[in-house]
């Protein structure tokens, strides 16, 4: 009898975090991310696993994202030592996101203690710390797409494209029990079919249970044309009234892909005359390995802004700024317009993005464009959700740029891809909802009812079931 414990991303986008267990295969994890949304210092410093780390066998790995692989240096700082199974791709983008993450959680942690010594109170501890991170990327195990792994005499593992960022995988875990195979597998984060640089998701045919990614579950994304024509919009009008542009990004995927488009409209001649600044050291770095793997990434979409012997961004963009240093960062404030700043974080929980929007959000010259998810509790949430004020570095600071909200560029699978995908199983498998918001997941369970006459099950944190 194998069990599955959803301890993390059961009903929430953040924190993807799965224990499968079974005499046949041991004790293994599916991720081990990051709750985004909660103050970091605090959230870093309370997580307590629902299981000795020290008795895992390994972790498997579906992709670098921080809220499926951040938490693993903590996990070894409690004792893992097993192997950390996970792509090549990914295994390449782990140390320049967890050592990024890390710089960011000291920084929050310094600022802490201050606060904390200000008032008398003793100072808090680090969560975990750089050796951490180095023995955690020490545990890596890199698997090809396609090349299964025999994790022992009873149980095989296989990763599949999952389209989503470079290297993310679906994950297919297949068990001998009692004379009798049994195939799990986890979603990770589904790309959209025809997403920029990225393959289709692959399509899996057979599966005992499955485990499915919600995010978007209850809608599908705005078509790419129309969102491309309000992004050529957006910027134009931006261009026009002489203001900045600043795109909260992640730095693996969103990034890349907002290159990438900005790009194909340098080519086209509809780009104005824009600066374009990747203010982020960790996307810098990640968009470094995307040039690395051109090979990997969908070749028809290259050749639109590939002109002749072309194999980096800068070259397909030759109006791009890596902003690499703190010095390079605080220059882009000094110019008043034609700005376009794609900076991290994502969710605007942290990073370089809060410094320009202390600088900028005020002034209705500008536009905020957001996108990809922002999940609830997130800065980024609030704004989109209609803010008048944020508060930013201890001061209250109105909300008055433009905030234009593009959900075409998601990287995750909308509704009908998610419908699509989980269609081709046959026969039907049981289907386990997660990676999603409560409400959202309802609705997807409810579609997947009337058009497929699939009954999923949505489960709870510390939910076990059993197959």
């Amino acid at each position: 009898m194998a069990t599955v414990t959803f301890i993390g991303a059961a009903q929430q986008v953040t924190g993807s975090c799965y224990q499968v267990e079974s005499a046949a295969l041991g004790r293994y994890l599916f991720d081990c991310g990051i709750h985004q949304g909660a103050d970091d210092v605090e959230d870093r410093r309370e997580v307590k696993f629902p299981f000795a780390p020290d008795q895992l066998d390994a972790v498997i790995l579906s992709h670098a994202h921080l809220d499926h692989s951040g938490n693993i240096p903590r996990l070894v700082q409690q004792g893992f030592r097993g192997p950390l199974y996970c792509t090549r791709a990914t295994a390449r983008m782990l140390k320049v996101m967890w050592e990024d993450a890390l710089s960011l959680y000291e920084k929050d942690l310094e600022y802490e203690n201050l606060r904390r010594a200000r008032r008398g109170a003793e100072p808090l501890q680090a969560a975990y710390d750089a050796d951490d991170v180095v023995r955690a990327l020490k545990l890596c195990a890199p698997i090809a797409f396609h090349e299964c792994h025999r994790l022992n005499a009873n149980a095989t593992l296989c990763f599949h494209d999952s389209g989503h960022i470079l290297g993310s995988a679906i994950v297919e875990l297949k068990l001998t029990e009692d004379g009798r195979e049994k195939t799990l597998v986890f979603s990770g984060d589904l790309g959209k079919r025809a997403a920029p640089l990225m393959h289709d998701p692959e399509l899996l045919k057979q599966a005992d249970v499955v485990l499915m990614e919600g995010t978007y579950g209850n809608r599908d994304h705005r078509p790419m044309a129309a969102t491309l024509q309000e992004f050529e919009t957006v910027l134009h009008e931006t261009w026009e009234r002489k203001g900045n542009v600043m795109i909260p990004a992640f730095a693996i995927g969103r990034s890349q892909e907002i290159l990438y488009h900005l790009a194909v409209m340098h080519n086209a001649g509809k780009l104005d005359g824009w600066q374009i600044f990747l203010d982020s050291p960790m996307g810098i770095a990640i968009t470094n390995i995307y040039d690395e793997c051109l090979e990997l990434l969908d070749q028809d979409d290259l050749k639109q802004v590939q002109k002749g012997f072309c194999d980096s961004i800068q070259c397909f963009l030759p109006q791009l700024h890596f902003t690499k240093d703190q010095n390079a960062s605080m220059a882009i404030n000094k110019i008043k317009s034609g700005a376009i700043i794609i900076a991290g974080s994502g969710m605007c929980t942290g990073g370089r993005i809060k410094h320009h929007f202390k600088h900028r959000i005020w002034n209705e010259r500008n536009t905020v464009i957001f996108c990809g998810f922002q999940a609830k509790g997130t800065p980024g949430r609030h704004i989109v959700d209609g803010a008048k004020m944020i508060r930013l570095f201890g001061s209250e600071i109105a909300v008055r740029a433009r905030i234009a909200t593009l959900g075409g560029f998601s990287a995750h699978a909308g509704q009908s891809d998610l419908l699509n995908w989980i269609g081709h199983f046959q026969p039907q498998p049981r289907v386990m909802l997660v990676h999603g918001e409560a409400e959202t997941l309802k609705v997807l369970k409810d579609k997947l009812q009337t058009d497929q006459h699939l009954l999923a099950h949505i489960p709870h944190q510390g939910e076990v079931i059993t197959f």
